[in-house]
């Protein structure tokens, strides 16, 4: 066993769209993931974790920052993340840590601090303030590509129709890319973070942005046919997609406007339309991409252990955002279903006992910063919305612990979509979930609210808020969802004051100041 450094290593791993309940350990006894199973088995998983708002940019900025959408305003990809923000790689520097990117982070940056013709302001997936980068990867793919390239592979159709199945078929089936199944995009970056790694001498910081399994869904041998479509049902949702159109305006929006090729290069319609069997085959290989990402992520964990350093290294996994796969006739993310937002959580620090048994208490992304505060011993940050997870991973139960989830979903973006639909203004173009035990509220800024009794319709398909019945529940919610926000009101400077003795009180420091 390798000697505990004063100091130890961080490995933060995210994966782009992976839903909660897609791993073993949660108690899917189809999806196969033993590496992230055998993960949870050292250390603590979190049942009930929540990402709090969608798509990509939006889901990462609460994650980095430790700050709900409302206060910390992304409210879509492209939009800027304020630079007044702390967030963890700033952190883990004034720990003493040089933090590594491998992958990307989806950060548009302020444009306050940047000149008008600089080139970094021409497009979202900049890098987040802190960052050095050992490996990036943005959406055009091309260093993956170029490494493809250098082995043989033919990579002129480009990304995303490199996805694509070799075989030309246009039918929805197994039929697998052109690429193997040692150069995927996660091996890839495993190979990047691999080398990075042997040049470390300890007490590193390492971020692994993983993009799948988003889509496009396309896996290759073995993973393809990994899951047998026929037992990859049970989806959430009403018996057709006119009935689930009747549950809200916003539903019926989202429906009429998703495009299958957003998720399957060159295939047209919408998925709507998509059949039974279509959704099972696309979920056989949502699952194989999700086998796969943890294959990769064994053979990261084995090169630790190789290394000597696996004692030594806490390991964080969690997804940005979830995937409906299916759910709902839908593909994609955002909206205010649970598919969308239900994200693994594992957290494996060598330095305490496995835990065993999960964590069924609500989580959330805005968590995780302040988790990592504790874990690098650095002071806490009042101002945060999140709240440390460190008790629990020493087997303990805080006080008043959240009782309910909370996310929040822009939908403002742009011309065709589920705004100009519902004739909603853009400020008014957003919902915000409060997600009990039992009742699940949907508050939209500008359409009705919605209820729902996860009890008796745990698939989100009955609206209970006009039911006289469930009334005094409907009331009590919108009041518990006032009581959120207000409580959550930006707190960055209104925790302090100044005084004739000069600044009482914490307040959240300006970078660089």
């Amino acid at each position: 066993m390798a000697r505990r450094k004063a100091r130890p290593n961080i490995l933060f791993v995210t994966c782009d769209q992976w839903r909660g309940d897609a791993l073993g350990v949660a108690g899917n006894r189809l999806i196969q993931t033993p590496n992230v199973d055998r993960l949870a088995g050292e250390g603590t998983v979190f049942l009930r974790h929540f990402a709090n708002a969608a798509p990509c940019a939006p889901a990462r900025a609460c994650i980095y920052t430790g700050l709900y959408q409302m206060n910390n305003r992304v409210c879509r990809n492209g939009t800027p993340l304020d630079d007044r923000h702390d967030n963890i790689a700033r952190a883990a520097r004034r720990a003493g840590y040089d933090p590594t990117l491998f992958g990307y982070t989806d950060v548009a940056p302020d444009p306050r601090r940047h000149d008008a013709n600089d080139p970094a302001l021409k497009g979202y997936e900049g890098i987040l303030p802190g960052f050095s980068v050992g490996q990036l990867l943005p959406e055009h793919q091309r260093q993956w590509l170029a490494w493809l390239a250098a082995q043989g592979i033919d990579v002129s159709m480009g990304s995303p129709d490199i996805h694509r199945p070799a075989n030309g078929r246009k039918a929805i089936d197994a039929s697998p890319p052109v690429y193997s199944a040692d150069q995927t995009e996660t091996a890839f970056m495993t190979d990047a973070f691999m080398r990075w790694h042997g040049a470390q001498e300890g007490g590193w910081f390492a971020h692994l942005s993983f993009i799948r399994p988003h889509p496009p869904f396309a896996v290759p041998a073995p993973y393809n046919t990994m899951y047998d479509p026929n037992d990859c049902g049970g989806f959430a949702r009403a018996a057709a997609p006119k009935i689930e159109a009747k549950v809200h305006p916003f539903v019926a929006a989202e429906l009429q406007r998703t495009k299958t090729g957003k998720f399957l290069p060159g295939r047209k319609g919408k998925v709507r339309d998509l059949t039974d069997a279509d959704f099972r085959q696309i979920k056989a290989l949502y699952y194989g991409m999700i086998s796969e990402v943890d294959a990769q992520l064994g053979r990261l964990f084995e090169h630790l252990k190789a290394t000597g350093q696996w004692d030594d290294t806490i390991v964080i996994l969690t997804g940005d955002h979830a995937e409906l796969m299916g759910d709902h006739f839908s593909l994609g993310k955002g909206g205010y279903f649970d598919g969308s937002y239900h994200v693994p959580l594992v957290i494996r620090d060598p330095r305490r006992k496995a835990r065993g048994a999960g964590v069924t208490l609500f989580t959330e992304a805005v968590d995780l910063f302040p988790t990592l505060l504790d874990l690098m011993n650095l002071p806490d940050q009042p101002w945060l919305d999140g709240k440390s997870l460190l008790p629990f991973l020493d087997g303990k139960m805080p006080a008043d612990w959240r009782r309910h989830a909370h996310f929040e979903f822009d939908f403002r973006v742009s011309p065709g979509t589920s705004s100009r639909k519902m004739q909603a203004p853009p400020r008014s173009a957003n919902l915000g979930v409060l997600r009990g035990e039992r009742y699940k509220l949907v508050h939209f800024a500008a359409a009705p609210s919605l209820l729902f009794d996860l009890q008796t319709d745990p698939f989100e398909t009955v609206d209970r808020s006009r039911d006289p019945d469930c009334r005094d529940i409907h009331v009590e919610m919108l009041e518990q969802l006032l009581s959120w926000r207000a409580t959550h009101l930006d707190q960055s400077l209104a925790l302090g004051e100044l005084t004739q003795d000069g600044p009482v009180g914490p307040f959240a420091p300006l970078p660089g100041a």
